[in-house]
C-alpha cells in the first residue's frame, strides 16, 4: 500500500444487507473522482487490495466491495487458493450463478451512494467503474443502474457482454454517457469472435467514444496470483486503465453537480 494513501475497510448498506468492502483514497485534504472496482469471480482479496490502492494514488477515491456479501464476506475462499482447485471453482461458479441483473443494478446504485456519501469524493466529476471476469459484465449493468453518474466504463476479460437476452451487458451502452475501455481475452474472442464488433458497432451507433480491443493473452491475465497473469499483458492494460480514467474523469461534464 502507497504511503499516500489511506485505506479503510467499510460496510456499505444495500437493499440486501450490509456488503464488506474496502474503500481508498489519496491521504490530506482535496476532492477526488469516484471509481467502483468490481472483482473477478474468485473476490475481494489482496491482489484487488493493492489494485485498489494503486488507483487511488493516481488521484480517486476507490471503492473495492466484496460482491459476494450476500452469501459470505470476504475472502470467499481462503489463503491464494484460485480457480485451479476443482472444488473452489466449482463453489464460486456456483456462487456467481446466484446474481441477478436487479441483484447487480441494485448493488451498483448503493455503492455509487455510499462513494458520493464521502467527503473526498468530487461530485462534480463523473465517476467511473470497471471490472475483470464477471466484474466487466458488472461494470455494464452499473451504466445501466445509473448512467448519469457514470462517464468511463471499463472491463477487462469480462465475460457475457454481448448475449441474446433483452438485457445483454451491451444494450446499456445505448442509454449511457460513457466512454469504453474493453479489453478482451484472446481465448474468449476465439469463443465469441463477433462479441467484439457488436460492442465497436453499438458504441459508434450510440455515439460513444470506445477502444475495444483484443489482447494477446488468455481469461484472467491481469489478476496477479491468477493461473493465466500475464505480466506484460497486466502492465499494459492497467497503463491503458489509467489513461482511460486521467482522459475522462478530469472532464467537467455538462450540468455538474454540486
Amino acid at each position: 500500500m502507497q504511503s499516500n494513501v489511506v485505506e479503510t475497510d467499510v460496510e456499505v448498506e444495500t437493499g440486501d444487507g450490509s456488503c464488506d468492502a474496502a474503500l481508498y483514497h489519496p491521504a490530506g485534504e482535496g476532492v477526488w473522482p469516484a471509481i467502483l472496482m468490481w472483482t473477478d469471480v474468485v473476490g475481494l482479496r489482496p491482489a484487488f487490495r493493492d489494485m485498489g490502492g494503486s488507483l487511488a494514488a493516481q488521484g480517486y477515491v476507490v471503492l473495492a466491495p466484496n460482491p459476494f456479501y450476500r452469501w459470505s464476506r470476504a475472502p470467499v475462499v481462503p489463503g491464494a487458493t484460485g480457480l485451479a482447485d476443482p472444488e473452489v471453482r466449482a463453489k464460486l461458479l456456483a456462487l456467481a450463478k446466484q446474481f441477478t441483473v436487479d441483484g447487480v443494478e441494485g448493488d451498483s446504485k448503493a455503492f455509487l451512494a455510499f462513494l458520493d456519501a464521502q467527503p473526498q469524493t468530487d461530485r462534480t466529476k463523473k465517476a467511473g467503474v470497471h471490472g475483470y471476469c464477471m466484474g466487466g459484465q458488472f461494470a455494464f449493468r452499473t451504466v445501466a443502474a445509473a448512467p448519469d453518474r457514470i462517464g468511463a466504463v471499463g472491463s477487462f476479460h469480462g465475460t457475457a457482454l454481448v448475449t441474446g437476452d433483452a438485457r445483454s451487458p451491451h444494450r446499456s451502452i445505448a442509454g449511457s454517457e460513457a466512454s469504453y475501455l474493453v479489453a478482451i481475452a484472446q481465448n474468449d474472442d476465439r469463443a465469441q469472435p463477433e462479441a467484439k464488433d457488436v460492442l465497436v458497432q453499438t458504441c459508434s451507433e450510440a455515439g460513444r467514444p470506445a477502444t475495444v480491443e483484443v489482447f494477446s493473452a488468455d481469461h484472467g491475465w491481469c489478476v496477479k496470483g491468477a493461473s493465466m497473469y500475464n505480466r506484460a499483458a497486466s502492465e499494459k492494460a492497467w497503463s491503458d486503465l489509467s489513461h482511460f480514467y486521467a482522459r475522462t474523469l478530469a472532464q467537467d461534464p455538462p450540468g455538474s453537480r454540486s
